[in-house]
């Protein structure tokens, strides 16, 4: 290879360790830890338990549709083994706090204030809600919230990982 060759993929490669990975977080994927990803808020342990994690923004109207859906799930099955983690990308911390104090939801809400996991995970519109089995692996990606569909498909497969074994 040319000296000019080598330097150019040189500089390529310099380039691509400076650009965010994005993962496009999808079924079979292992999903990012969240202890590490630099959310703002406490973040429950998650290891060994079922974790829905929902992205969502306050300006987004199926967002605020999707939380009584979450409280409804958490009520069902946080005593079974479900963590829900609503992950805000709301880069306005007062937006997040006014939505949060508004609806009051009954599991827990991060902010993404860096927008760090967001990216990671390439996450493709809002709301989007990660179903995670115990094993973290991500085993469904709901894009959007329609309303009862959305509410009866996560009921159907939290019961499902809640029935499975720990790894």
């Amino acid at each position: 290879m040319s000296w000019n060759k080598q330097r150019l993929l040189g500089a390529l490669l310099a380039l691509a360790a400076l650009t965010p990975l994005r993962a496009d977080v999808h079924a079979g994927m292992a999903f990012p830890a969240l202890a590490s990803a630099g959310l703002a808020g406490n973040v429950p342990a998650t290891a060994g338990r079922v974790l829905v994690v929902d992205f969502w923004a306050s300006w987004c109207a199926p967002c605020k549709a999707s939380f009584p859906a979450f409280a409804r799930l958490q009520a069902a099955y946080a005593a079974r083994g479900l963590v829900i983690v609503a992950v805000s990308v709301d880069e306005d911390p007062s937006a997040y706090t006014a939505f949060v104090k508004k609806l009051a939801p009954p599991f827990a809400t991060v902010r993404d204030a860096t927008q760090q996991l967001v990216r990671t995970v390439d996450v493709p519109t809002m709301p989007t809600t990660y179903l995670v089995a115990r094993d973290g692996k991500v085993r469904r990606v709901h894009s959007g919230f329609h309303g009862d569909e959305t509410e009866k498909a996560l009921r159907a497969e939290i019961e499902e990982l809640l029935a499975e074994k720990s790894p």
